[in-house]
């Protein structure tokens, strides 16, 4: 989302001039570039303004060290002010009482009851019982759509299709999740097209009776200004307690997003990318920051890693390697683990200096797909013994995958380059000075191109 605004920013840093310090004369021009690309991005003016004018009397007359030039040091200091613009740092949401609830709220179309279910995931990946709760009376399909996602995730979904109110639906919830040891419930509220005093007086009078311990405001990062202006009206008359920013893989300017915390002053908790039901993030405003300014953000990447790679599996995986017994089975299923952990270009966004590199490089969720059909068109026997696979069998295997030849001698290429690689760091890990020599090899392989992600 925020491709257009690094790359503004990224021009702005490279505009400024001089040694030795950081003067009003050599930083106006960057200033003025960086507030400009901010407003473009979409930040509400005001905002833009004050953010850019701390840059400024945080840079004026600052020393320049030697090891640093000063678009290095004026990187440092527009990361610092936006990691305050955005909260400073990470605020989890409250869950306590008995059951605790969390109360959602949010425009039609914010993508609200999706997070519904990413939210019931997150809860109950951490060992609570979690009760779903339908309260959207209006939409026909909204009930429907939480029943298929708690079916999904394994949560169970309270709702009364005759009973069409709010607050009486809310209150027997949670005398339920009482009864059935339920220890945390999530209420789905009704949304509208746009903010109207009936919507609001109903769900005003929705919070006043549960009292819930965490009201989470969900807003879809696509809709600009309309955004801001909408959370501004929801916290007057809720004062909910955090905001959830969705849709945030979407091609958007952005900027409202990191407009919404300066206006009403209360913290994102959740940002949400796609439709899969794990593809839900607390929100890390230092880390935000970093990737905004192409600097990736590693430490998310391996805590997805971590959430969907399973320890006996890798110990599997270490042993098969160690006995050079790494197949085509072992090598699908850690495509399906990194297909899980999201999209693969928002992924690679993650690693330090890739954001800049993959900018005009396209690649979508589908770019596994020619290696997977590949691979499942194999025998189990192929699949085991990748030495089978001689000239006629690599034919069948492209008519019976869709593809072309070169593309699957180019994936059994790659295969037999990743099997050699393992043999020589299995090898170089059991000897003297092997970790030395480790390193020298992995510093060749960088600089790499082409496979069949890129065709």
């Amino acid at each position: 989302m925020f491709d257009n605004l690094s790359n503004k920013l990224d021009r702005a840093i490279k505009t400024l001039k001089g040694q030795g310090s950081i003067s009003e004369i050599n930083v106006a021009a960057t200033i003025k570039e960086i507030r400009r690309a901010l407003v473009d991005a979409d930040v509400n003016y005001k905002v833009a303004k004050e953010v850019t004018d701390k840059i400024k009397d945080a840079a004026m007359g600052r020393d320049v060290l030697t090891a640093v030039s000063p678009g290095q040091l004026m990187v440092k200091i527009v990361y610092d002010e936006l990691t305050e613009l955005m909260g400073g740092e990470k605020k989890d949401i409250v869950i306590k009482g008995d059951p605790a609830v969390i109360l959602l709220s949010g425009l039609q179309g914010s993508g609200k009851t999706t997070f519904a279910g990413k939210l019931a995931s997150y809860v109950k990946r951490q060992g609570r019982n979690t009760l779903l709760v339908a309260c959207d009376v209006y939409r026909p399909a909204a009930i429907d759509q939480l029943k298929v996602l708690g079916e999904q995730i394994g949560v169970e979904v309270y709702s009364e299709v005759e009973n069409k109110n709010p607050v009486e639906i809310s209150r027997n919830a949670i005398d339920y999740a009482r009864k059935n040891g339920k220890k945390v419930v999530i209420i789905d509220t009704a949304g509208r097209l746009a903010v109207d005093e009936q919507m609001m007086r109903e769900i005003e009078a929705v919070k006043s009776a549960i009292n819930p311990s965490e009201t989470l405001f969900v807003v879809d990062s696509m809709t600009g200004q309309d955004a801001v202006n909408t959370a501004k009206t929801f916290n007057d008359r809720l004062n909910f307690d955090g905001v959830v920013l969705t849709k945030l893989d979407g091609d958007s300017r952005g900027g409202a997003a990191l407009s919404i915390r300066a206006v009403v002053e209360k913290p994102i908790k959740f940002i949400s990318t796609g439709e899969k039901m794990d593809a839900l993030d607390l929100f890390y405003p230092d880390r935000m920051a970093q990737r905004i300014l192409g600097m990736g953000d590693v430490i998310s990447l391996v805590e997805r890693a971590q959430q969907q790679f399973d320890e006996d599996e890798a110990k599997r995986i270490e042993k098969k390697i160690r006995k050079n017994q790494f197949d085509f089975n072992d090598f699908l299923g850690q495509l399906e683990q990194i297909k899980k952990m999201g999209n693969i270009k928002d992924l690679m966004g993650m690693i330090p200096g890739m954001s800049k590199a993959m900018k005009d490089v396209e690649i979508d969720d589908d770019a596994f797909k020619p290696v997977e059909a590949i691979i499942r068109s194999m025998t189990k026997q192929e699949r085991a013994n990748p030495d089978l696979l001689n000239a006629s069998r690599k034919r069948r295997l492209a008519k019976g995958s869709g593809t072309e030849l070169q593309q699957v001698n180019d994936l059994m290429k790659q295969f037999d380059q990743m099997r050699q690689m393992m043999r020589k760091m299995n090898k170089l890990s059991q000897t003297k000075g092997g970790l030395a020599q480790m390193q020298k090899m992995m510093g060749g392989m960088r600089g790499g191109g082409g496979g069949m992600m890129g065709r």
